[in-house]
């Protein structure tokens, strides 16, 4: 077996192990699939009402949003797992095996990918009943999935960095709720940037959630043309964008993870 087919067939195991995991302790599923649901029928029907979108239906220009957060959030899990692991000695077990290092890696982030198909998958039902529609062809709309996982995927391999400098679960899931939630909402996730503060709008149309959440808008057809005209590059190629920062992530945070991954277990 060469060193490509170790890594992966490793990674497939150590993920195997998590998803035995989740099936073990089901508390984790079950509350990764009310969290999306809570935020659609909390937004479509408390805030619906009050936020005007031109053109469309708030819960159409909502979804999107939406779908954008809960994949966010879900790359926490690689974080969290890597803390947990650290504190309970298992990666000192892992370490007494022959297998690749970067397996466990591959592992973790595999099985985040893993939980965000099934958020979709709940989030897109639950979108039908409040009235959220795709718009597009079937390849468009599988596209915009395709992109949510990929740009979710690689933020689970920076995830990863910061659970391995962090000693306990409760500082990373402080810390990473701290960094996520700001950006999940000075963004356009739920709101129309062009009617924030100036400063606020910056940053909003900057925010690498933006750029993906208006892909995904653009790919399922949750896009009017009487709302105005995005000037900055990334809401005007918000496809490419996404790309260029899922890229981005990976090329630098990746060989960062494994680096620091061999680091903590040499100790």
């Amino acid at each position: 077996m060469n060193s490509v087919q170790m890594v992966a067939s490793d990674g497939l195991t150590i993920a195997k192990r998590h998803v035995i995991k989740i099936k073990r302790v089901p508390d984790l599923i079950v509350f990764t699939i009310l969290s999306p649901i809570m935020f659609v029928l909390l937004f479509a029907y408390v805030f619906g009402s009050a936020i005007e979108i031109p053109g469309m239906s708030y819960r159409e220009f909502l979804i999107a949003g939406i779908f954008t957060q809960t994949v966010i959030f879900g790359s926490t899990w690689t974080g969290l797992g890597m803390v947990e692991d650290l504190q309970k000695g298992i990666i000192d077990r892992f370490r007494s095996l022959p297998m690749a290092p970067s397996a466990v890696l591959i592992g973790r982030t595999t099985t985040d990918v893993l939980i965000n198909v099934v958020s979709l998958i709940v989030m897109s039902l639950t979108g039908l009943v409040v009235g959220w529609r795709i718009n597009t062809s079937l390849g468009e709309a599988a596209a915009g999935y395709l992109l949510l996982l990929l740009f979710a995927y690689a933020l689970s391999w920076v995830m990863a960095v910061i659970g391995m400098w962090i000693r306990t679960p409760e500082v990373f899931n402080n810390a990473s709720f701290m960094v996520i939630f700001p950006l999940s909402f000075i963004a356009n996730t739920f709101v129309d940037p062009s009617s924030m503060p100036p400063l606020l709008r910056t940053i909003a149309e900057w925010n690498p959630m933006s750029a993906l959440t208006q892909a995904v808008r653009e790919l399922f057809g949750n896009t009017n043309p009487m709302m105005p005209t995005p000037d900055v590059w990334p809401l005007q190629n918000p496809i490419l964008a996404s790309l260029l920062w899922t890229a981005l992530m990976l090329i630098v945070f990746v060989p960062l993870a494994i680096h620091r991954y061999q680091k903590a277990v040499s100790r």
